[in-house]
């Protein structure tokens, strides 16, 4: 065995190890918390697409269609069955580790793709050097437990996008003169946008503006633009395609209405309130520190001081040391994950430097690459997330992207780089794993009380703690024996799979009684039932949500009770009849 095949050897065994850890934890995570809600959303929403229903003509929907589709073909290959679901989240999780780690040993080299830059071979060689190896290994240790599924471990659109995005980085740092990879990296560019809008949307302008501004540069150059120009075809043809599909069974009015002028009036934060996240105090010294440490680096020459390097690694490495020692000084949760949080922030702020020096041209014969554009690339990505939930709400699947940028941000330390991505990945792994297990990112969900475990056989690998599982399977028994199964049902607020769980047609408009998803007020809520000829109407008591997001509720209720009557009283939930 020569040199070569051993490093084949050990990179697929490294990678064999990240993928198996990161699906068995989100596997483990599914083992022991569930979130009902959303769960409902996804498999309720699927379900129906899998019945021929198409969202945007034939109910509201305010998401992109790819992960929801993505469920429908699950449901029709294996039926009402909710762990292949489960298994395709974990599947996907160790997919998105794999990925980065590819990515970072790309970024770390310093190779950049001929699409991008005018190396002679962009192929990565097939035994990375003792630079690349064990720092891009340490880098992506923590996304076994800090994967895209690993905070909250269920299916979501969130998740779904950053895995395509992470799979077009990598077409991109691979993507050579020849005309099926150019295309190839164009395609799934565009793909993100179907996924999630806010994140697809800004990463395919931003990605896309990367390749054009490449393209002039080889053009003031006298360089061929084919590679570019290959990646425009490939964009343009799936892009034309898919809105095409769209057209041609949803109507595109349809389609732009729901998840662009309704997702954005109902979610879109403002500027200011996205900026919020840099008004942090930690900052007036985190940010001070780090350019101080990363200045003692880069003038840092072979017979410098012995205490140089240690002290600019100390003044680089605090914000992460401080986030480790904030695990001895509280035991609150909601503290702990409050500081890591907070190394977000300062490490953004970081990237946007460092994106900033490498426009800057280092002389004539300087052209930009991908691996200098890709700090942009990201933060405007990680941006486009927060525009979802912010920091707090959004970072959940954003850390594969984080720890890219870190990886870029080493260009700078190389020097001091083995012992900080010690530092960063031992932090990340201690303190995300904590977060993780904690499921302080779910505390807007009640996880007290003994672990219950589904019994119905399509449920099965459903537990959460609490009564919740209990009651629901109580309901399902009930409405089977006492409600016909061509009876229109409406739920309120919408928390469980029921019709996943039931194998009921939905027949109203909206599942699930959420600000997000649902356009009516209380008195069309009722005019739509009766349009729909709704018969029986679920009232959830005490979900397993904390607050129920959508305030009107109790006038919604109110509303309905006008032509439901009381039918029977259950554990968690009163059913109605129509009068």
């Amino acid at each position: 065995m020569n040199e070569a095949q051993a490093g084949r050897i050990r990179a697929n065994f490294a990678a064999a190890i990240l993928f198996f850890a990161t699906a068995a934890f989100t596997l483990w995570q599914n083992s022991h918390v569930a979130i009902l809600w959303d769960i409902s959303y996804l498999l309720d929403s699927s379900y129906r697409i899998s019945l021929g229903q198409l969202p945007y003509r034939d109910f509201p929907f305010a998401h992109a269609p790819l992960t929801f589709i993505l469920h429908a073909a699950i449901i029709k290959l294996f039926g009402r069955v909710y762990l292949p679901h489960i298994l395709c989240a974990a599947l996907e999780a160790g997919a998105a580790t794999v990925l980065t780690w590819h990515i970072l040993l790309n970024v770390l080299h310093q190779k950049e793709p001929i699409i991008l830059a005018q190396l002679e071979s962009p192929h990565l060689p097939s035994r990375p050097d003792h630079y690349a190896w064990p720092i891009a290994t340490l880098l992506v240790t923590p996304l076994t437990v800090l994967g895209i599924y690993g905070i909250y471990p269920h299916p979501i659109y969130d998740s779904d996008c950053i895995l395509v995005i992470l799979l077009a980085i990598y077409l991109l740092q691979r993507a050579d003169a020849g005309i099926i990879r150019s295309v190839l990296a164009g395609a799934v560019t565009v793909l993100p946008l179907f996924f999630k809008q806010n994140i697809g949307l800004i990463f395919l302008i931003i990605t896309t503006a990367a390749v054009a501004y490449i393209a002039a540069a080889r053009r003031l150059d006298h360089t061929s633009t084919k590679p570019q120009l290959w990646f425009f075809t490939g964009a343009a043809v799936t892009l034309a395609a898919a809105l095409f599909a769209i057209h041609a069974t949803v109507g595109l009015h349809n389609y732009a209405y729901w998840t662009v002028s309704f997702a954005a009036q109902r979610r879109l934060p403002s500027i200011g309130m996205i900026l919020t996240i840099y008004h942090q105090t930690s900052l007036l010294w985190t940010i001070p520190a780090a350019i101080a440490g990363v200045a003692l680096v880069r003038r840092d020459r072979p017979r410098a001081k012995p205490w140089v390097r240690p002290f600019a690694l100390t003044l680089i490495a605090a914000p992460f040391l401080w986030t480790v020692t904030a695990l001895a000084i509280t035991t609150d949760a909601d503290d702990r994950a409050d500081q890591l949080l907070s190394l977000w922030p300062h490490l953004l702020i970081l990237a946007a430097a460092l994106a900033i020096d490498n426009l800057r041209p280092r002389n004539r014969l300087a052209r930009p690459t991908l691996n200098t554009l890709l700090p942009l690339i990201l933060l405007a990505t990680i941006h486009g997330a927060f525009l979802s939930q912010q920091l707090w709400g959004s970072t959940y699947a954003l850390w594969p992207l984080l720890l890219v940028l870190i990886a870029a941000m080493f260009t700078k330390t190389a020097t001091i780089a083995r012992p900080l991505a010690a530092i960063i990945a031992a932090t990340f792994f201690l303190c995300g794993g904590l977060y993780s297990l904690s499921h302080e990112r779910l505390s807007y969900v009640r996880l007290d009380g003994a672990e219950a475990r589904a019994t119905l056989p399509g449920l099965r690998g459903l537990t959460t703690p609490g009564p919740w599982i209990p009651a629901f399977e109580e309901l399902i028994r009930v409405t089977n024996a006492d409600i016909p199964m061509g009876d229109g049902v409406i739920l309120l607020p919408g928390e469980v799979p029921f019709f996943f769980a039931a194998g009921r047609t939905p027949q109203f408009p909206v599942l699930l009684f959420d600000p997000a998803t649902d356009p009516y007020t209380p008195q069309q809520t009722l005019d739509q039932a009766c349009r729909q000829n709704i018969r029986w109407l679920i009232v959830t008591r005490n979900p397993q949500l904390v607050d129920i997001p959508k305030p009107d509720l109790p006038e919604v209720l109110r509303v309905l009770q006008q032509d439901f009557a009381p039918y029977r009283t259950l554990t968690k939930y009163d059913i109605y009849r129509r009068k």
